[in-house]
């Protein structure tokens, strides 16, 4: 008889609550379904890396954080984790103060040791929809088993 499947939402919460990069830096997390993750996060002043404008490693830092919730949302079905082997992103907009950000991560392709997953992030317009997208991004995740990681 198969072992059941982890209850992957009640694990999301629990990698939210441990999460200290994601709320130090004002991110939300969001996951639709396994193997998609949201990413939001208003740029402040702790971001700027000149006047108005953000440091692109928070964009980096965005990009990983949705990048690895997608696959690890997806893994902890399997009672799984997850690591970053790589990932590559590509600037395409400035970013500025108080710019409100989505980063909308998908799993694109699961393999038996690595997931890997897409995202762009986009600035969000004043209602709440899609904007401009400023960055594109792929990551390659490594898989393992969850007991060998201790979350607690």
């Amino acid at each position: 008889m198969a072992a059941a499947a982890p209850d992957w939402p009640a694990m999301v919460a629990l990698y939210n609550q441990i999460n200290h990069y994601g709320r130090a830096n004002g991110m939300a997390l969001t996951v639709p379904a396994p193997g998609q993750a949201v990413y939001e996060m208003t740029i402040r002043d702790e971001h700027l890396s000149s006047p108005n404008t953000a440091h692109g490693g928070v964009l980096a830092g965005l990009m990983d954080a949705a990048l690895g919730a997608a696959a690890l949302s997806l893994a902890f079905v399997s009672n799984e984790l997850v690591a970053t082997v790589e990932f590559k992103m590509n600037y395409l907009h400035a970013v500025h103060l108080h710019d409100v950000l989505r980063a909308e991560a998908v799993v694109e392709h699961t393999g038996q040791r690595l997931l890997v997953s897409s995202c762009v992030v986009y600035r969000v317009a004043a209602d709440g929809a899609r904007g401009q997208a400023v960055a594109r991004g792929l990551g390659t995740f490594n898989r393992y088993p969850a007991d060998k990681r201790a979350l607690g």
